[in-house]
């Protein structure tokens, strides 16, 4: 009977999934904050609160952490990261000072400590990459001179989360000095040998991994992630940091191969995760913090915008284009939600994740409208702004010319 109820009411959750992904999709939305309104409605104080398949729920939402970050990975090389990370390091700092301190400061402000001002700092840097893509492909931005400067921010982004989720598992496990240094060393350590092993063998890997089965490709680039990912745990590093190290360590035919038969399940089980992360997020607890939230968002999106138009300007974009970039960067998402998730996990601040998740539903309606509509306004307000420069500039211009003419 248990397992009955299992069945129902997960395919439940698969299916409702997948209606809103289509509603969401004739739109032209994201669909995250429905997968989040989906858990917020039927979790902890929700309409119909879910039973028999919770835990089945939370074991999906861990292998959804584990794949979007495999797939991150996936997307770059070793060497492309290494040259980003020399090019664009400069807006790499500066996107990271402008857009953690916001969230720092915010959580200090509340009363909330150092660690939950660590972990609000995530939350608030890391822009939705799955989102920002699906924007740039939307708008039909994808070979704009100004989208290399938005994937070399996205990608330094992401090299961050490589230190950064060690540092923050360390922090909520209460982990002292002594053991999260250690813990930080042995995160630096694995992800210098993976960068070091993928650049010199990653042929060597690569011709390891392949298989022209799919079937057998899928089981050995899964098997060896989820593997990764646990040793990792159990050595006090973030699950998802050994996934996005092992994409990284993949390259060429087989990265793309692993990419296209990875990506129906990763859109699987990165819904589940948002839907346990609102499954386990008290809808009454929203409203409290939902002033704190918005607040934040518009802090956030226009340091975000400020962070874009600095690293265009720094590549030689035109201002249309710094605008542009600015504006396409401000959506958060997916590694926002992965961040608080730590920190609920760890039963640290309760008003963090109700937080998080209003701070995440609104920039994630908010970014593809910034993306669309930042240039255009920035443009019209500029041109009012020298209008009355450029009519004054004219007026004289005329009147010397009258004055050459009278003469």
């Amino acid at each position: 009977m248990h397992s009955a109820v299992l069945l129902i009411e997960f395919g439940s959750i698969i299916l409702g999934l997948g209606l809103l992904g289509r509603f969401a999709a004739r739109f032209r939305l994201s669909p995250i904050p429905l997968y989040l309104l989906a858990g917020l409605a039927f979790g902890e104080g929700g309409l119909l609160p879910l039973g028999a398949s919770e835990e089945f729920v939370s074991i999906g939402a861990e292998i959804g952490v584990i794949l979007l970050l495999l797939m991150l990975g996936l997307e770059y090389t070793a060497g492309d990261l290494v040259t980003n990370l020399k090019a664009h390091y400069p807006s790499g700092l500066v996107d990271g000072a402008l857009n953690a301190l916001p969230g720092a400061a915010a959580a200090l402000l509340l009363g909330w400590g150092p660690v939950a001002a660590v972990v609000l700092a995530g939350v608030t840097w890391i822009s939705s990459s799955g989102v920002i893509a699906k924007v740039l492909g939307d708008l039909g931005r994808v070979g704009n001179r100004e989208t290399p400067v938005i994937l070399s921010v996205l990608v330094l982004e992401d090299l961050a989360m490589a230190v950064y989720l060690p540092i923050v598992t360390a922090l909520v496990a209460g982990a002292g000095l002594l053991s999260g240094s250690l813990t930080l060393a042995i995160a630096l350590g694995a992800a210098g040998l993976v960068l070091f092993v993928a650049v010199r063998y990653g042929r060597v890997i690569s011709r390891f991994v392949s298989s022209d089965d799919p079937e057998k490709l899928l089981l050995v680039v899964l098997g060896l992630t989820i593997l990764v990912a646990g040793v990792a745990q159990q050595l006090q590093v973030s699950a998802a940091v050994g996934a996005f190290l092992v994409g990284i360590a993949l390259s060429g035919e087989v990265a793309e191969g692993a990419h296209t038969l990875l990506s129906p399940l990763r859109d699987l089980f990165a819904a589940v995760f948002f839907v346990f992360f609102g499954l386990h997020t008290d809808p009454a607890s929203i409203p409290p913090v939902l002033l704190p939230a918005l607040a934040l968002a518009l802090v956030t999106a226009a340091t975000k915008i400020a962070t874009g138009y600095w690293a265009a300007r720094r590549a030689g974009i035109s201002r249309k284009g710094r605008w542009r970039t600015g504006g396409a960067l401000v959506a958060r998402g997916e590694f926002s939600i992965v961040i608080a998730g730590l920190a609920v996990s760890a039963g640290i601040e309760p008003s963090l994740g109700p937080l998080a998740t209003a701070y995440v539903l609104i920039l994630v309606i908010l970014g593809p409208l910034t993306a669309r509509y930042t240039e255009p306004l920035a443009t019209r307000l500029t041109a009012r702004r020298e209008s009355p420069t450029t009519t004054e500039s004219g007026s004289r211009v005329a009147e010397a010319s009258v004055g050459r003419d009278g003469a």
